[in-house]
């Protein structure tokens, strides 16, 4: 309650300012006086600022934007190209995250086979870290010239990115005592001294849906089954959401597409460079710039395209 009566006040400051500025410019009209006018200028572009600010934070307001948010990334089709592609997105919401200042922690990686990675889980933490990321849920694909083929040809690769809210034990969803199974096994590794000797790696499934998270990054058991099951319950969590929308998808007669059909994004890095976003047409020249974190422009047209449509 306190929360929302801030934000009251803050809209309530923000309209007695405008009020304010508004007799202000009509006194400086009427004296002529050119010095208040450009005091009322400068206080106005502040106070305009302050209203983008506000009117976007409204863009946040579904019922897990203010939560931390999961990544789950997955390589596809294509091999090495598609998971070197899949670790270039992962070094991309890292570095997004560090430029907010939001915590950023590696939950689980599994390796390519040459390079990169075959899938990854994060967790990015800081205020309303899944309102931002969830427009982030979907196939990105990227074409480039091949650093992996000896011919150096354009490749085109895609990476699945799932955006998960993290679930608050024991309110997001109901887990039965008899509901999961809970396997140990041995963390894979790069191979000499660092390979695992035990099996410190964790594996939950969920039966009743099938639905698995595993972890294998931590030293014990105990923190890798904690890590899993933070996943596997933010996973449930997001099922029952998409349940929810697909429900009021069928309801409205709209469409919902799969997620691996769903392309949101394409990066372009040759024959030119343009990085585009397919659902809000919003494109940008500066692809190594999105690349090295820049997303805060993509990010924004999503969520503005949203308005009018129900909230995740």
């Amino acid at each position: 309650m306190s929360m929302l009566r801030e934000e009251v006040d803050v809209w309530r400051g923000l309209e007695s300012q405008a009020a304010a500025l508004d007799e202000l410019a009509s006194l400086g009209i009427e004296e002529g006086d050119d010095s208040l006018l450009e005091t009322v200028s400068a206080e106005l572009a502040e106070a305009s600022a302050e209203l983008d600010r506000l009117e976007f934070g409204l863009l946040l307001s579904g019922p897990y934007d203010d939560r931390n948010a999961i990544l789950a990334l997955h390589a596809g089709a294509g091999g090495v190209e598609a998971q070197d592609w899949a670790a270039m997105l992962m070094r991309m919401y890292l570095r997004w995250s560090e430029g907010r200042g939001y915590g950023c922690e590696v939950f689980d990686t599994s390796p390519g086979d040459e390079a990169g990675i075959k899938s990854a889980v994060i967790q990015i933490s800081g205020s309303h870290a899944y309102g931002h990321l969830k427009v982030e849920r979907g196939t990105h694909r990227l074409v480039r010239l091949s650093p992996f083929d000896r011919d150096h040809a354009r490749h085109t690769s895609f990476a699945l990115v799932e955006a998960l809210p993290e679930a608050e034990e024991g309110s997001d969803v109901h887990i039965g005592p008899d509901d999961l199974r809970i396997e140990a096994f041995k963390a894979g590794g790069a191979g000499g001294q660092s390979v695992q000797k035990n099996s410190t790696a964790v594996r939950i499934t969920h039966l009743p849906t099938g639905i698995k998270a595993s972890c294998q990054n931590e030293r014990s058991q105990h923190q890798n089954k904690e890590i899993a099951m933070r996943i596997l319950t933010a996973r449930l969590a997001e099922r029952e959401m998409a349940e929810r929308a697909e429900a009021m998808a069928l309801i409205k007669g709209e469409h919902v597409s799969p997620q691996w059909s769903n392309q949101i994004r394409s990066y372009v890095l040759h024959p030119y460079k343009m990085v585009k976003d397919h659902r809000t047409d919003f494109e940008t020249a500066d692809a190594e710039g999105v690349l090295d974190g820049g997303l805060d422009e993509l990010i924004k047209a999503s969520l503005t395209s949203t308005v009018g449509r129900s909230s995740d």
